[in-house]
């Protein structure tokens, strides 16, 4: 079980937003000062794994203003993620995306965080890392099984309201929503108001 846990300390070589490649990414050295999200996906010029990257570069801006670093990471090396990303999305590519893309040859990162497959490609997994390094959110998909930016943007916000203020976020919790203090007077009084609306 990751979650609660220290990521992995795992370093290799990656892409950057900027297009330069670095030959010793360091993990730990590119956590954004709130935190960051890992996500792993199987392959390059792929099916799904260009509308998930795509998304993620999306909101690349929101990521960003919450000071939440993202990295993707898969199998394929660094010529091979430069390549892609120097391909336009309406050629089978993801253009120039804004964060790094760790090229995991070795599968050691896919190992490190339990999501490779068959040992031979990466799950779809997304782990939520807190800026201290422990592991606070982690979700892992079959390889069909595309997954919801939104939801890891949401999680973001969780993490770092239950970071400020102490108190813990209700199902379906949104940004500008009140929490809930955990006693259970305050289970009681949000679920007196918010019951029918869960």
């Amino acid at each position: 079980m990751i979650v609660t846990n220290k990521a992995p300390r795992v370093s290799g070589v990656a892409v950057l937003g900027n297009g330069q490649i670095e030959e010793n990414f360091d993990l730990y050295s590119n956590i954004g000062p709130k935190g960051a999200v890992v996500f792993f996906y199987p392959k390059d010029f792929t099916f799904v794994c260009p509308s998930e990257i795509i998304a993620f570069d999306n909101r690349f801006k929101d990521f960003a203003e919450r000071g939440i670093s993202v990295i993707g990471v898969s199998g394929d090396n660094e010529y091979c993620h430069f390549a892609w990303r120097e391909t336009e999305p309406k050629a089978g590519g993801i253009g120039r995306v804004q964060f790094p893309l760790v090229a995991d040859v070795k599968r050691d990162w896919a190992r490190a965080f339990d999501v490779l497959f068959d040992n031979a490609v990466a799950l779809r997994g997304s782990f939520l890392i807190d800026a201290d390094g422990t592991v606070r959110h982690a979700v892992i998909n079959d390889l069909p099984l595309g997954r919801n930016i939104d939801e890891m943007v949401r999680m973001v916000d969780t993490m770092l309201f239950t970071n400020e203020h102490g108190e813990v976020c209700p199902a379906g919790w949104h940004k500008g929503d009140k929490g809930m203090k955990a006693t259970t007077e305050g289970v009681a009084d949000y679920l007196s108001d918010n019951a029918s609306k869960l």
